[in-house]
């Protein structure tokens, strides 16, 4: 029966690692104008979508304040970054840092690892910069840039919620404690690997 418990997870991590393909959504690719285009890029790109699902389910591993602290500091920071971008601010390793984001928060998630919350918001928003930066060098500084951002502000969100709800469906699914949300950690983190490779 236990064999049948970690098929599930096991499956869904597959599913997760399967995903990993390499982002069209850095700098200078695809267009870049209103509601849509910003919503599609952090949706368009495998490497910022596990990131902002891996702090979603890091939230709900911690539980409690984190549920809604971990994501904010997220967005706040992403918001940031932007701002340095269309500042014309270079920041160096962009794409590194974007692809050693998904496989910390995804190793976070996998190993379980007990961050006090001021931590947790605190990895969360240090990568949130090279992901705002990715979004905010290609924002439009025209009268679209605030729909695109706005765009990309609820994609986010909707990730991080997507997130929210893998970690907590996932450690229900079976009775082994937090296995699932192991799994699925561990293979956002070795999809992380294969996207900085």
């Amino acid at each position: 029966m236990a064999n049948r418990s970690f098929l599930k997870p096991a499956l869904a991590g597959l599913l997760i690692l399967s995903s990993a393909v390499p982002a069209s959504a850095h700098v200078g690719h695809g267009e870049t104008h209103g509601l849509m285009h910003g919503f599609m890029h952090p949706i368009g790109g495998a490497d910022h979508m596990l990131a902002m699902i891996a702090v979603g389910m890091l939230a709900a591993a911690l539980g409690g304040r984190a549920l809604w602290l971990v994501p904010a500091s997220f967005m706040a920071m992403m918001a940031v970054g932007a701002g340095v971008a269309m500042a014309g601010i270079h920041l160096p390793f962009v794409e590194l840092g974007i692809s050693l984001s998904v496989v910390a928060l995804g190793l976070t998630v996998a190993l379980r690892l007990p961050l006090p919350i001021i931590a947790a918001m605190g990895a969360a928003g240090f990568f949130a910069i090279f992901h705002g930066y990715a979004h905010g060098a290609e924002m439009p500084i025209d009268a679209s840039g605030a729909s695109y951002a706005a765009g990309f502000l609820v994609a986010t969100g909707l990730l991080h919620l997507a997130g929210i709800a893998a970690g907590t469906g996932l450690s229900r699914m079976i009775s082994m404690q937090g296995a699932a949300s192991r799994v699925a950690g561990g293979a956002i983190a070795l999809a992380g690997l294969f996207l900085a490779v």
